[in-house]
């Protein structure tokens, strides 16, 4: 069976499993659910009336305290401290008692038994239900537990020094961006194997706080009749965990072909780099120029990306992000943006320490937003500003008075980081690329070794991290209660079996190399948000190429278009009022499916395979 019959089989297996997904996930918004148990049927039901006065009083409350909340939490992340710490743990725990409170989920048990609701207060009751599942006030001591806990692991992980140990060298302190420079840029391979294993030395701290995590998550979850804290976290796509996982194993399956030639091809290129045997199978981890081997930059000859911003600074970033949005029709950023941010690295001798993580934050639900980043004047900065606004200007366009502040928030979180990554990725396409003056006509690489750099930087690498080693890993750690003697194994299992990728020793469980990841502690079970988010946006992509612009989706230019903003304005701005299978349908045409995506690098997989002739291609 041919590459690219293994890749339609793929896409088959993707439709039907998507299908059966959104049979079985969908619940008719007119039918009443079950009463719940201990709730008296005798009781009459609340009115529609009743429903709407009650969510009016739980928005207004419940956006006071999310900005309270998130305040704190932003102070706690820009100014690593434990007074910073304390006051976050204090605002979040009065955000999770309202929502969390007895009162308001007797209330949402009566209400939603309620049959004749629009879907927009259903929606609302929904997303309150879960909300008040992460924090029920049916077990006020584990969820007390549970905000200090997050707390003091964040802390301990962005407050975590790092001390680098090359062999004959004296031990140093380096920051984060030093160690992914170093991964990036070193041919030395005692080097690189010393920084990699100084980007794991972060583990071993964290074990405790993590095993912690796991069980107080999961009660709060199992309290409202989850499964697990995995299960509640997929409730934001109406799937259940073994849905979420079918989904995961399908897109997988259609990518694999695709992965195993570019996997091949890698391999070759880096033994012959380091001047090492071809390894038989899997990649040395510490051969990657990614901590996690989620992408694979910097391999691609005669691509220097990094060369076009040596002549401009990172504040030049962030204003061509900016101007970028604008050239489309969206507004400028709000000027309390620009004072109240954290955008550039500390220096050296910073008298605080700040989460070293990419992110972007509503304060307030409404025109407070914010991105705390570490920008340099590099590609993968200039990728990350592109992505970090798309979130920000996805919470202006949903932030309006139709939108009631809890569904302030994407159709669902995989759609969130859609649109950051969608324009990432028309952020890189070379005719934006030439008419911001970044690359002169004619510079550009050819077509294959673009799509080859996308291919390594992008979603052919990152998923079978994201959908399989990720997901798979929470899953068990949350779904079947993972024990703390099998983290790293498990770990390196899973990276082993869809990434292709070992560690260069072999690593006992005195590490726990799960925990260097920065989502696992702080956005917990929804990895999988990144993986859906490029299915997602490679569909939004071709619809925008085709039926928009009618441009080639692998050079087109989205910058000056008013129709793309436009079309953007009108998917960003329901926020999560309407559902997201129907809204994606409507923006594209088609359902959830990686046909998109898989066709966008069809010219690099005809590619991959005349490079690999005669190669053993595979690594399971």
């Amino acid at each position: 069976m041919g590459i690219r019959t293994l890749a339609i089989a793929g896409l088959v297996l993707l439709a039907v499993g998507a299908a059966l997904i959104l049979v079985i996930g969908r619940q008719d918004a007119g039918e009443a659910p079950p009463p719940e148990p201990g709730i008296d049927a005798s009781l009459p039901l609340p009115t529609v009336e009743e429903a709407a006065a009650f969510l009016d009083e739980y928005n207004a409350r419940y956006r006071h305290l999310w900005t309270a909340a998130e305040g704190a939490k932003w102070q706690a992340n820009v100014d690593i401290t434990e007074a910073n710490s304390a006051a976050e743990v204090q605002a979040a725990q009065a955000l999770a008692d309202y929502v969390g409170s007895r009162q308001v989920i007797d209330r949402l048990v009566r209400l939603r038994r309620i049959p004749d609701l629009s879907e927009l207060l259903r929606r609302q009751i929904d997303k309150a239900w879960e909300l008040a599942a992460h924090y029920p006030g049916t077990a006020p001591a584990t969820v007390s537990k549970l905000l200090q806990a997050e707390a003091a692991q964040s802390a301990r992980l962005h407050s975590f020094r790092y001390s680098l140990a090359v062999p004959g060298r004296e031990p140093r302190e380096v920051t984060t961006n030093e160690i992914d420079r170093l991964l990036l840029e070193s041919r030395d391979l005692a080097e690189r194997r010393a920084v990699w294993e100084c980007s794991k030395l972060v583990g071993p701290p964290l074990k405790d706080g993590l095993a912690e995590l796991q069980t107080l998550r999961n009660a709060v979850a199992e309290k409202m009749d989850y499964s697990s804290f995995f299960a509640l976290e997929c409730a934001d796509y109406g799937l259940t965990s073994a849905e979420m996982m079918m989904l995961m194993d399908d897109l997988l399956a259609g990518i694999q072909p695709l992965y195993e030639q570019l996997h091949c091809w890698v391999r070759h290129e880096l033994a012959a780099r380091y001047g090492e045997p071809v390894p038989p199978r899997l990649i040395p981890a510490h051969w990657l120029a990614n901590r996690w081997g989620q992408e694979w930059p910097g391999i691609v000859a005669g691509v220097d990306l990094d060369g076009m911003f040596r002549d401009v600074s990172p504040q030049w970033l962030i204003e061509q992000g900016e101007r970028f949005y604008t050239s489309l029709g969206f507004p400028n950023l709000p000027l309390t943006f620009w004072g109240r941010s954290d955008l550039y690295e500390l220096p050296a001798d910073a008298n605080r320490s700040k989460n070293t993580h990419a992110s972007a934050w509503h304060i307030d639900l409404d025109q407070d937003v914010r991105s705390l980043m570490n920008v340099r004047n590099d590609f993968q900065w200039f990728s990350t500003v592109h992505h970090e606004l798309g979130h920000v200007y996805y919470y202006l366009s949903y932030a309006r008075p139709e939108v009631p502040p809890i569904l302030r928030r994407g159709a669902n979180r995989g759609f969130h980081e859609a649109v950051g990554t969608l324009v990432e990725l028309a952020s890189n396409q070379v005719p934006y690329l030439e008419e911001i003056a970044l690359l002169k006509p004619g510079e550009a690489p050819d077509q294959v070794r673009w799509l080859l750099n996308q291919a390594l930087t992008g979603p052919v690498v990152f998923l079978p991290f994201a959908c399989g080693t990720m997901t798979h890993w929470e899953h068990d750690f949350y779904e079947n209660d993972l024990p703390r003697h099998l983290y790293n194994e498990r770990w390196w299992r899973y990276a082993a079996h869809y990434q292709g990728i070992a560690p260069p020793a072999e690593r006992g469980e005195e590490w726990c190399d799960a925990a260097t990841k920065t989502h696992i502690s702080d956005d917990p079970a929804q990895y999988y948000d990144y993986a859906l988010s490029y299915v997602i946006l490679h569909q939004l992509h071709r619809y925008i190429c085709q039926e928009l612009l009618h441009q080639d989706v692998h050079g087109v230019n989205y910058y000056g278009s008013a129709q793309v903003g436009i079309y953007l304005e009108s998917i960003l701005s329901a926020g999560a009022t309407r559902d997201w299978n129907r809204l994606l349908f409507e923006a594209t045409g088609e359902p959830l499916s990686a046909s998109a995506l898989l066709d966008y690098f069809e010219p690099l997989q005809a590619w991959l395979q005349e490079q690999n002739a005669g190669r053993a291609v595979g690594f399971r």
